[in-house]
């Protein structure tokens, strides 16, 4: 008890009020290292891992504590339905598309979604880029064999190379300064956009994307754009001035923190405030894979200021999520921890609806995103992994449904997706099928929805939440 005086008399008056909480007993940034650690690579040059990681360690930190916080907060206002999370962007970024016109077009796409998200639900949307750092991937297997050639499976960009050869396969610690490079590069393009009016609400037709324009969507869009230009303008004649906070919004980034020693690296302190924070990510997040209790990254985790999230399977049963609520946000800190529900169409009937009765029964406070991509994932008869459309569609809507059934609230979604022409998930407005895919599949690891699938997710939400809503006001 003393100890959590001491730090909270060193926290600014707003920080002691609003986050009453002390660092967790016996954590350091590498207490992870005593706990098992899944999906490491194995560097076979330790003197060049270890000669890195000072590297990193002197590095720039890619984010700041104060948009941290402030990140929270907007999670904690999602979690009390005050706004909606729209976290969306690659399943795997790569080095080679680090470039100006990718990284314009992702943020476009989330622009427009959150603006359809924005005018339909009526509620300030929280946008998070699934980039600027989703260079580690999970694997379901060490190594791959191809033509009896077996070598170690690429783990992203940051760990190795995806080309099938000795030599790219092999892990490289320098991919780590790489990737700090790119994310920078990234976080700097996406600030300067922002900044420089990219995200103003009187010019929202700035976001069409120009492959797009024949889409079965536009119309709607393009009507959507008009009725909110129309109210801006409107309320501008009334007030004789130009309404502010229309020119620029917040955008935040996040990305699995999968690779331990790169984000254990970039765990610093800063000046005038208590505790550490992870400085690579606004908003880090577990994946199913590492979600163990007594694993390295739950440990690493629990001891950082940083919104987190954790993504949920199918297999979780309920007394497990409330033990990771306890490690994870012990003190119920507003905005602290997001569970990321991910269950396939197929079993979130069954599977959600107990996780969200123990949750609400024990009076725990989370926010609850749905990721319907994950759980949806299937091999087609001419070797592409895809998802379905109508499969991604019914996740989300049979999420608002259950929610709305527990008396819980569905508070944002989590999605794959890329502003290109890409023809990777089944199904959308242009009813792509299997042909198809061979037409423009581009990733490397999982299938994104293109910029249509995503504008029609959005839409999809906003009819949903109407429809649910509709009885209430009745």
């Amino acid at each position: 008890m003393t100890h959590r005086n001491n730090v909270n008399a060193a926290m600014p008056q707003s920080d002691r009020t609003l986050h009453p909480v002390s660092l967790p007993e016996g954590w350091a940034p590498d207490s992870w290292r005593a706990r098992p650690a899944l999906q490491m690579p194995v560097y076979p040059d330790a003197a060049a891992l270890q000669d890195t990681l000072e590297e990193l360690r002197g590095l720039p930190p890619l984010v700041t504590s104060w948009e941290i916080i402030a990140l929270k907060q907007h999670l904690a206002d999602a979690q009390e339905g005050k706004r909606f999370l729209l976290q969306g962007g690659d399943c795997a970024e790569s080095f080679a598309e680090c470039n100006s016109n990718l990284i314009s077009n992702r943020l476009k796409v989330l622009l427009q979604m959150s603006l359809v998200l924005v005018h339909g639900l009526r509620l300030p949307v929280v946008r998070v880029g699934r980039f600027a750092g989703q260079y580690a991937k999970p694997r379901s297997t060490d190594d791959e064999t191809r033509n009896g050639v077996t070598l170690p499976s690429y783990r992203g960009d940051i760990v190795n190379a995806p080309g099938f050869t000795a030599a790219e396969r092999v892990p490289d610690p320098r991919r780590m300064i790489k990737a700090h490079a790119r994310s920078a590069m990234t976080m700097n393009f996406v600030r300067a956009l922002i900044d420089g009016g990219f995200a103003d609400l009187h010019h929202p037709e700035y976001w069409d994307l120009g492959w797009v324009g024949h889409s079965p969507l536009a119309d709607e869009y393009h009507h959507m754009v008009a009725s909110i230009g129309d109210a801006v303008r409107f309320m501008e004649t009334l007030s004789g001035s130009q309404v502010h906070n229309l020119n620029r919004v917040d955008f935040y980034t996040s990305h699995e923190a999968l690779l331990l020693p790169y984000e254990e690296a970039q765990t610093r302190q800063v000046p005038r405030q208590w505790g550490w924070f992870n400085l690579s990510t606004h908003f880090p997040w577990i994946g199913m894979r590492t979600a163990a209790l007594d694993g390295a990254h739950v440990e690493y985790f629990r001891g950082i200021r940083n919104p987190i999230a954790v993504k949920v399977g199918p297999s979780v049963a309920p007394d497990q999520l409330l033990r990771m609520i306890d490690v994870l946000n012990p003190e119920d800190e507003p905005g602290r921890l997001t569970f990321i529900h991910r269950m396939g169409a197929a079993h979130i009937g069954s599977k959600l609806s107990p996780l969200l009765d123990a949750v609400r029964r024990e009076g725990r406070r989370v926010l609850w995103v749905c990721d319907p991509m994950h759980g949806n994932t299937e091999s087609t008869a001419n070797g592409f992994k895809t998802r379905r459309f109508s499969n991604i569609r019914s996740e989300v809507e049979q999420s608002f449904e259950l929610h709305a059934a527990a008396g819980t609230r569905l508070g944002g979604v989590h999605l794959e997706l890329t502003g290109e022409d890409v023809t990777e998930c089944l199904g959308g407005a242009r009813e792509l099928t299997e042909t198809d895919l061979e037409r423009a599949y581009r990733s490397t690891v999982d299938p994104r929805l293109n910029y249509e699938q995503a504008l029609e997710i959005a839409m999809l939400i906003v009819r949903k939440q109407v429809q649910l809503m509709a009885p209430v006001q009745a």
